[in-house]
């Protein structure tokens, strides 16, 4: 059987000169393997994040990812939180990150993935902040109800693709009427997600909507022959996030702690 086009050149080209291979090595090797800038400047990231949770490394790396919650994540650092819980870790940026800004927090990272959970242990040990981070499965209710009844200053960030719905309930869990929560919003899943989570907090938080800006290949800050030949498409792929739509999320903090 004579091969298809693509699939002899990527028997032929060695992976690193292959477009994604290479903006990848060229990102890797041009950071040292460390965030660029946002809030988590510094952090020393996983060179094998990407295609094992969904990562947009490129980005993470860069310290463009979800630029938009900049804000919002600095004002947590300052509001000097007990305990952060991140539910959704992936392989721990917010989990990690929020460990390193806020060293006196107690870290709850919550992800139902083994390769996942791997990789949070891997990123934090990298970070010297192993033994700040307990690390469990999937999130249920009665899991958040066990945390949130310590009575500590606590940050929730949720990140579960439409499982937001279920978790974010007050009725079920009294004590998030007194948790500041970061939570995207997954409405592509599930039509009317923002709009329930409004009606439910709508009494208890002041809720901010943040919409997701556009990135562009011109963001792209390492310039090199291979990169000026490469058609744009690729260079748009390495900024981005892969949505599927325009994102957004809320941040909700509580009318009365």
């Amino acid at each position: 059987m004579i091969q298809q086009p693509a699939n002899l050149v990527r028997a032929i080209v060695p992976k690193t000169w292959r477009p994604i291979g290479y903006l990848m090595h060229l990102t890797w090797s041009k950071s040292q393997g460390k965030v660029q800038a946002g809030p988590f400047t510094g952090m020393r990231y996983l060179h094998d994040s990407v295609g094992a949770t969904g990562s947009a490394y490129i980005p993470k790396v860069l310290g463009i990812y979800e630029r938009e919650l900049n804000t919002c994540v600095e004002k947590a650092v300052s509001l000097n939180f007990q305990q952060i819980i991140n539910v959704g870790a992936g392989e721990g940026y917010y989990a990690v990150g929020m460990a390193m800004r806020v060293p006196l927090a107690s870290i709850v990272a919550f992800e139902m993935e083994p390769k996942g959970q791997q990789m949070i242990q891997q990123l934090a040990k990298q970070n010297q902040v192993q033994d700040r981070i307990q690390i469990l499965g999937k999130c249920e209710i009665d899991d958040l109800n066990a945390l949130l009844t310590v009575g500590k200053k606590t940050l929730l960030v949720v990140d579960v693709e439409a499982y937001e719905l279920i978790l974010l309930n007050p009725e079920k869990i009294p004590d998030l009427k007194h948790t500041t929560i970061l939570v995207e919003l997954h409405d592509f899943i599930q039509r009317g997600i923002a709009e329930e989570l409004q009606t439910r907090f709508t009494n208890t938080h002041h809720i901010e909507r943040i919409w997701q800006d556009d990135r562009h290949g011109q963001e792209f800050p390492y310039n090199t022959f291979y990169t000026r030949c490469l058609p744009h498409s690729y260079l748009d792929w390495a900024v981005s996030e892969w949505r599927p739509e325009k994102m957004s999320w809320y941040w909700m903090e509580p009318l009365a702690l």
